[in-house]
């Protein structure tokens, strides 16, 4: 059955809860109080329900009205999504990407990406964020990004597994723990400072920092922690791609723990809606896929 309630109904309805009675919502929507009025009643006897009951100078919902604001808001958002997601399709490539990239992904790999991307869309502008754990699902639920790399596939997004990245505890080589000249313990590291890099998100996930130590340093970017690391501050976990030189200078050592050095942590790529993505957009997540087959095929080779 063809629906008897158009969307300008709901959206009228939708104005009256938002901007709180009807002569707000008329003001919202540039429309006469009438006609908005009007709107709503006659969703409302199309329906035979009551959404509002007047109390004093205002109107209130009913219980049926808060379930029907929040199916109309559901409503309203989804065409919103498709007329943009048609707009995309339309105007061809976009003029502006949003990329939230978690700062373990290898930095020149994502040079490499956006230099192929940028050969074949020069035109199109790229907004970088780089984030830490909850960082990349925020931005794309915000609306901040449009596409993604991440350690976490957050509720409600889809992601694919794209590449894995190996962790190994380091320390400047004159740092204490080195001293020990033996295999190094949970134990050990709990006695010494431990460098952290924050989650960039606003809701902080402290279950993140599992390792309980009596002293820690929590900075806000991968290139300070290997800073303060490479100074003899502490220790840290870092992933090897970002410490190559580091190691191979000698300015880090690679602590030898009891049970294994190398932790191995899974990155996701993702989009903020498949269905809206652009050409762009799902252009550039293709460069990316083939651009981290091409390193691991390398890595592979070498070996």
């Amino acid at each position: 059955m063809a629906p008897r309630i158009s969307l300008e109904q709901w959206r009228c309805l939708a104005a009256v809860v938002e901007a709180g009675g009807y002569a707000q919502a008329a003001a919202r929507l540039h429309k006469g109080q009438s006609s908005v009025t009007y709107a709503v009643q006659k969703m409302e006897r199309m329906l035979k329900v009551h959404a509002f009951e007047i109390q004093g100078r205002k109107a209130v919902l009913t219980g049926v009205g808060q379930m029907l604001y929040r199916r109309a808001r559901a409503l309203l958002d989804d065409a919103g999504e498709l007329e943009r997601a048609a707009r995309k399709a339309s105007a061809g490539w976009e003029a502006e990407i949003g990329l939230a990239v978690e700062v373990l992904f290898p930095t020149w790999m994502m040079f490499e990406c956006l230099s192929r991307f940028g050969a074949e869309s020069p035109q199109t502008r790229i907004e970088w964020l780089e984030t830490v754990i909850g960082g990349t699902a925020e931005a794309l639920q915000s609306g901040v990004a449009d596409l993604g790399i991440a350690v976490r596939v957050p509720t409600g997004l889809s992601g694919e597994p794209l590449m894995a990245v190996n962790f190994v505890p380091v320390a400047h080589p004159d740092h204490p723990l080195h001293k020990l000249n033996r295999e190094i313990t949970t134990r050990d590291l709990r006695k010494h400072r431990h460098l952290v890099v924050r989650d960039s998100s606003a809701q902080r996930d402290k279950k993140s920092e599992v390792l309980e130590v009596e002293q820690r340093w929590t900075v806000t970017n991968m290139s300070t922690s290997i800073g303060a690391v490479s100074r003899g501050h502490g220790f840290a976990w870092l992933p090897q791609d970002k410490i190559r030189t580091e190691i191979a200078d000698g300015t880090l050592k690679i602590l030898p723990m009891r049970g294994g050095s190398v932790r191995t942590v899974q990155l996701y790529l993702m989009f903020a809606d498949r269905d809206a993505a652009g050409p762009g957009t799902v252009r550039l997540a293709e460069i990316v896929r083939e651009e981290v087959e091409r390193a691991c095929r390398g890595m592979k080779d070498a070996k």
